[in-house]
């Protein structure tokens, strides 16, 4: 049984890189059973779970919408479309922000999420074009 959800926990893990696009829980579901139809939307569902809980995957939450996961775990934020649902990866440099809150607070930091929400440029497009 033990090698059994090693393989799954590789197959799910292997799909969120693959995918790279910071997907849903439902949308790794959905790749995951095209190729392997067995594995179980719970079972992909608790992996994700677990590989975001084990560092081991990024669980980015969504306010009044479904959490996306992302494979990649440096130090790194996030831009939403409040539109369409996207997700993409922001890389800039904040450090200089959380050594100012550590000065001016006195609180040691030891980690940080940071996430915009905002327009694609697409929705941005489709929005001047429909006069939005």
């Amino acid at each position: 049984m033990q090698e059994r959800n090693t393989l799954q926990k590789r197959i799910v893990h292997e799909t969120l890189i693959r995918m790279c696009n910071h997907p849903t829980a439902d949308e790794v579901v959905a790749e995951v059973q095209s190729s392997y139809p067995s594995i179980s939307r719970a079972t992909v569902y608790r992996i994700l779970n677990k590989l975001a809980d084990s560092g081991e995957a990024l669980r980015i939450r969504i306010n009044n919408g479904a959490d996306h996961f992302d494979h990649q775990t440096f130090p790194h934020y996030h831009v939403h479309c409040s539109e369409c649902g996207r997700v993409a990866d922001v890389v800039m440099p904040v450090k200089d922000l959380a050594d100012m809150l550590s000065d001016t607070s006195g609180y040691t930091i030891l980690g940080y999420s940071l996430q915009f929400d905002g327009l694609c440029p697409k929705c941005s497009k489709e929005n001047e074009e429909r006069g939005a």
